[in-house]
């Protein structure tokens, strides 16, 4: 995986992203896998506590697929696009909450969404290098440093 790191915040080119929602995208078939970006585990700090929405409900782009509650903030995690949650990562939260902390593109991924409107929405999400030049404004403007938990 290659990928682009600007003061400590890594952004993988092999990944799509809804960088207003923070938000990347994989896909794996007919499914896309989802997790937040190293920039949003940042922001939010260490996480405590994940409440899943159930696999097999439907939900529309820009609704929450999960509400996440961490030591500086708690919120929704937004769906980049509409779609039935085929699975949630829940079980690796419970074992491990700070997964997401640690490893935000690879075993932390929260859910796995079968879309359903792809064709329309697709357009939405940012290719690996666009989002990293929307993200470098974002970093410097904010003057965040990205920063995982360690074990």
């Amino acid at each position: 995986m290659t990928e682009r790191i600007w003061r400590g915040c890594a952004i993988p080119d092999d990944r799509l992203y809804d960088v207003e929602r923070h938000v990347w995208v994989r896909f794996e078939e007919q499914d896309a896998v989802l997790g937040m970006t190293d920039v949003a585990q940042t922001i939010g700090g260490k996480i405590v506590h994940v409440a899943w929405k159930a696999p097999g409900r439907v939900v529309a782009r820009g609704r929450p697929l999960a509400v996440i509650e961490s030591a500086k903030w708690v919120g929704p995690f937004p769906s980049p696009l509409t779609g039935e949650i085929v699975a949630t990562n829940e079980a690796a939260f419970a074992r491990d909450v700070l997964i997401a902390n640690r490893d935000p593109y690879g075993e932390g991924w929260l859910v796995r969404l079968r879309p359903t409107q792809l064709d329309e929405e697709r357009g939405a999400l940012l290719d690996g290098e666009t989002a990293f030049e929307r993200y470098r404004e974002l970093i410097d403007a904010e003057q965040i440093n990205c920063f995982r938990c360690a074990d």
